[in-house]
């Protein structure tokens, strides 16, 4: 009989289902896991309340109340996304989080005279309307081959440098010391022991090397006094979130239109990313999935600004995490869900974590971002380019998809609805890939086998001629052709080869 005991780590295994993404984790490792998940969001998600606070004219305090209520709330979509009931919730490692998409639409809507409230009636009713018509985004999975899937998830790498960037120098272009080489030292120091740490034997200390290198980061930064604590113990210490604290919400016509544009880039977004952590993690995601990601996501939305929060989307800077570690369980995102709800319902916890400097986020936030543009690289590696236009599907969405992080005011001349769109790097290489991957690869006539340069450039050709003069058993070996019997078949040079070696002579 064997009695031989299974590794820990295939104990946990793959999950009843045999799933990737469900594995469960000792629950120490889980909450440490979850944890590091929101350390890597958290500068994210109180962006985007701090904003559009600040637009509407509120006192810190108001601003507090924002803060505590997307926590809350992006917990609470977080739980639903990951563990999901029928119909709602995608079942894969995603954390879900206040939308950066909408943030501009929001202070737009505030400053055209509706104020908070006008912003909260048009979450609630785009939201509504994205719950109605996402049976017809869950339909689209059969136009996102790894060609285009590669060609996002690069692309999400790539626009989310420049938050990793901003973090690094100081986060608010407005202060003394925004770039200076203390912030940006903190950031790279931050960096390298996220990369020591990834190296060390151990696997559990590698994959919390960014959260351990955050802790790190953070004691390095108070012994030179870059860190301030001195603000956790002041406000509330335990505070609910309450319903409709700002006042009810206002249904103003344009405001909803405005905000419907904002829902349609969410669910691009939202899509892209349920595929993106599909592709990282190894399992199946189909239509269904996608279709039951999307409802989370609208309900979610819909939800939000009756606890005074906003639209709510996938966070695609923690695929990269999931990347980065290894750690695929949805469970351990589920736990970073917890976490968010606590921090919601304990201000004072929250105001520990904001402690956190800014650069040191945006030291980790380099690997993790580059991480996720790495994983894209992989996937556009198994794309086939032979005789084909897929090269040029790649090379112009990921070129249309920089033009905005390249040059932020691109759009500023265009309608507000083009520039809500387009403003999103991740959104403008999604629709060019799609649409050209539905020119060159589904809509086919016209094609012909060598569309363009960039086919001719993408394979050797032998002509047929010397095929023809090669005999069974031929073979190359160090650059020398060997018949069947082992011995050297003379290689005569061509004419113009010859001409060139008698001229070399003389």
């Amino acid at each position: 009989m064997n009695t031989k005991k299974k590794p820990a780590a295939a104990a946990a295994g793959k999950g009843a289902k045999g799933r990737p993404e469900d594995q469960r984790l000792p629950i120490g490792s889980t909450f440490a896991y979850g944890f590091q998940h929101v350390l890597t969001m958290y500068g994210g998600i109180i962006a985007p309340p701090l904003i559009i606070g600040a637009a509407a004219g509120m006192n810190s305090q108001d601003i507090g109340l924002l803060i505590a209520a997307c926590l809350f709330v992006g917990g609470l979509a977080t739980i639903l996304q990951t563990v999901g009931i029928p119909f709602f919730g995608s079942q894969l490692p995603l954390v879900q989080g206040v939308s950066f998409a909408g943030v501009s639409t929001m202070v737009a809507i505030v400053h055209g005279g509706g104020g908070i409230q006008a912003v909260f009636g048009s979450v609630i009713a785009a939201s509504l309307i994205g719950l109605l018509i996402t049976p017809l985004f869950s339909k689209i999975i059969r136009f996102f081959p790894p060609v285009v899937t590669g060609t996002v998830i690069t692309t999400i790498g790539l626009t989310l440098m420049p938050v990793a960037a901003n973090w690094a120098m100081g986060g608010n272009n407005k202060a003394p010391n925004y770039g200076s080489v203390a912030n940006i030292g903190l950031a790279a120091g931050t960096m390298g022991i996220v990369l020591l740490l990834s190296k060390v034997g151990s696997a559990a200390i590698s994959r919390l090397s960014i959260l351990l290198a955050m802790v790190l980061g953070t004691l390095i930064a108070l012994v030179f006094g870059m860190a301030d604590f001195s603000k956790v113990g002041q406000g509330e210490i335990v505070a609910f979130p309450t319903p409709f604290a700002f006042g009810p919400p206002t249904f103003e016509v344009a405001a909803i239109i405005s905000m419907l544009i904002v829902i349609l880039v969410t669910l691009t977004e939202t899509s892209a990313d349920i595929i993106a952590v599909g592709e990282i993690v190894g399992t199946k995601v189909d239509s269904k999935r996608i279709g039951n990601g999307l409802r989370a996501d609208m309900l979610s939305s819909a939800v939000s600004p009756l606890f005074n929060s906003f639209t709510q989307s996938a966070f695609a800077q923690n695929v990269g995490l999931v990347a980065i570690t290894g750690v695929k369980s949805r469970f351990v995102v589920s736990a970073g869900g917890v976490i968010l709800v606590v921090l919601g319902l304990l201000p004072v916890l929250g105001r520990v974590v904001a402690a956190v400097p800014t650069p040191v986020l945006g030291g980790a936030g380099v690997v993790l971002f580059g991480t996720v543009a790495a994983s894209g690289i992989r996937t556009l590696s198994k794309v086939n380019y032979k005789n084909n236009m897929n090269l040029i599907v790649v090379a112009a969405s990921i070129g249309f998809g920089m033009i905005p992080i390249a040059a932020p005011t691109f759009y500023d001349q265009f309608p507000s609805w083009f520039g809500t769109i387009f403003h999103s790097g991740i959104s403008s290489a999604a629709v060019m890939a799609i649409l050209l991957n539905l020119l060159f690869n589904h809509f086919r006539a016209g094609n012909s086998d060598n569309q363009s340069v960039f086919v001719a450039g993408t394979e050797r050709l032998v002509k047929a001629e010397d095929i023809r003069c090669l005999a069974d058993g031929d073979r190359f070996e160090n650059g020398k052709l060997i018949d069947c019997d082992g011995k050297e078949v003379p290689v005569q040079a061509s004419e113009a080869v010859q001409s060139s070696e008698k001229a070399s002579e003389h």
